[in-house]
């Protein structure tokens, strides 16, 4: 049973006392999602954020030991922007995580190269569709809006990557506060996931994710996922 959008919900708030700390325990967590996945599946698939909050968990993430060759990892959610432009996550990940051992890893990008995101929906979703139903694990980043992926506050498709009930695996937004068009993973694909962690840093986006518990989901999306998660999140913070 999943909480209802505007019922309390309490994350499992993990603390650390700083951003080392928490990346590589947040790193060995999620290696530990991959190989149950890889043993009992064969497989691993892995879903992660961009911004520059990730950047240390992502290189404690690549030193991992584990069978990269066989884990599959995409993003939750992307900016319309070329590989080599600096705000994209495929980027963030080719430089911070996808080295060494991890270069192994199959990386699936959410963008291709047409002039919108609408134009390569259908194809990133048969290639979606292909993938097992669950992702092992998801890492969720939260901006200072209460936006997580891009769900944000007055996106053009808020209401429809919110909808629980919703088949699409992806969808596009554009928001006033969202920078360039974006490509997102849905709600449903995040709450489908074996294990969802949150990962915040800092007393501000603390401040924000308690004010969030108390907006309507609209206004505070983060509250959507936490509220309608089927087990409270797992919530990585640091001051």
């Amino acid at each position: 049973m999943t909480n209802s959008p505007l019922s309390p919900v309490t994350p499992d708030l993990i603390t650390f006392s700083d951003s080392e700390a928490l990346a590589g325990a947040l790193a060995a967590a999620v290696a530990t999602d991959l190989r149950a996945g890889i043993e009992a599946r064969g497989g691993a698939l892995l879903a992660l954020s961009g911004g520059t909050t990730p950047r240390r968990f992502l290189q404690h993430l690549s030193e991992q030991p584990l069978d990269w060759d066989k884990v599959t990892v995409t993003l939750v959610d992307e900016r319309w922007v070329a590989p080599d432009n600096d705000r994209s996550n495929a980027r963030l990940l080719a430089e911070h995580l996808l080295r060494g051992a991890a270069a192994a890893a199959h990386f699936l990008p959410l963008f291709r190269d047409t002039p919108e995101p609408e134009d390569a929906l259908p194809e990133l979703e048969r290639r979606f569709a292909g993938l097992p139903a669950a992702f092992d694990a998801i890492v969720l980043g939260m901006g200072t809006d209460g936006h997580t992926a891009s769900f944000f506050p007055g996106g053009d498709h808020l209401a429809a990557a919110l909808d629980p009930a919703s088949a699409a695996h992806l969808l596009p937004m554009r928001a006033p506060g969202a920078g360039e068009a974006r490509i997102t993973l849905t709600l449903p694909v995040l709450l489908a996931a074996r294990h969802l962690y949150l990962h915040i840093e800092g007393a501000a986006k603390r401040d924000v994710l308690d004010a969030a518990l108390a907006e309507p989901a609209t206004q505070a999306p983060i509250a959507a996922v936490l509220r309608q998660a089927p087990a409270p999140v797992r919530t990585y913070w640091c001051p």
